[in-house]
């Protein structure tokens, strides 16, 4: 399968919309990620804010990247109004 990504925009709450080769959109959290290693610069949210997306996935400023497939399996389907569920 390719997951490459080409969009990608953060959003609030430390969760990026990536936006996938095949259409799919889906919503990646990373505040997991954010206690250590290169992810933890990224609790700035100036920083943050500055993802872009480099070579089919997504990078920052400071260097940090991710695996593609990574984001595309531990994320999940964003959900447009008409598809919420009734509660």
């Amino acid at each position: 399968m390719d997951y490459a990504i080409i969009s990608v925009k953060a959003l609030d709450n430390y969760t990026l919309l990536l936006t996938f080769k095949t259409g799919e959109r889906k919503i990646y959290d990373m505040k997991p990620h954010l206690d250590g290693g290169v992810f933890e610069a990224l609790k700035d949210e100036d920083l943050f804010r500055k993802v872009r997306v480099s070579f089919d996935t997504v990078e920052w400023e400071n260097g940090a990247d991710f695996d593609p497939e990574v984001l595309y399996q531990d994320s999940r389907l964003e959900k447009w109004p008409d598809q919420q569920e009734n509660n």
